[in-house]
């Protein structure tokens, strides 16, 4: 046998081969990505529950609850649109990491709306949803690739 060939056999069995950590790191991305699609059933099956309590109660009462779960499902795709593109781009986006963020401050925001708020709050959340939407539009213009 060559030197070449005892050296791969022997690195199969290394944790330093690096076959080894890309299947491990699919395995474990594989596994938060089946939580997320069992939590964003679970939170369907909420939504779809409380129907009904919409209907003895007024829609008045619940929206708050299911606008806030809407927008808890649509950040838990985001988060699961990071996991894909980490899987078959070998690295996170920053701009699914940037779309992620505007839309759990923007479902605060509209939280906001149904609670005892100042201006001083509401101000601050734009402030901060501003600054990601311009940190978004940098990122994509300065890219390392062209495909987004």
């Amino acid at each position: 046998m060559t030197n070449q060939s005892i050296a791969k056999e022997k690195s199969v069995f290394l944790l330093t081969d690096s076959d080894w950590h890309t299947r491990t790191i699919q395995f474990i991305v594989g596994i938060l990505m089946l939580a997320l699609y069992v939590w964003i059933a679970a939170g369907v099956l909420n939504l779809l529950f409380n129907l009904p309590e919409i209907l003895k109660n007024g829609w008045a009462q619940i929206a708050e609850h299911i606008i806030v779960d809407i927008v808890l499902i649509l950040a838990i795709l985001e988060l699961i649109r990071i996991l894909q593109s980490y899987l078959s781009v070998g690295r996170v986006k920053v701009t699914f990491i940037l779309d992620v963020a505007l839309v759990v401050l923007i479902g605060e925001l509209i939280g906001l709306w149904y609670k005892e708020y100042t201006s001083v709050e509401v101000g601050l959340h734009i402030a901060a949803i501003t600054m990601l939407i311009l940190l978004r539009i940098v990122s994509i213009r300065f890219s390392p690739n062209t495909i987004d």
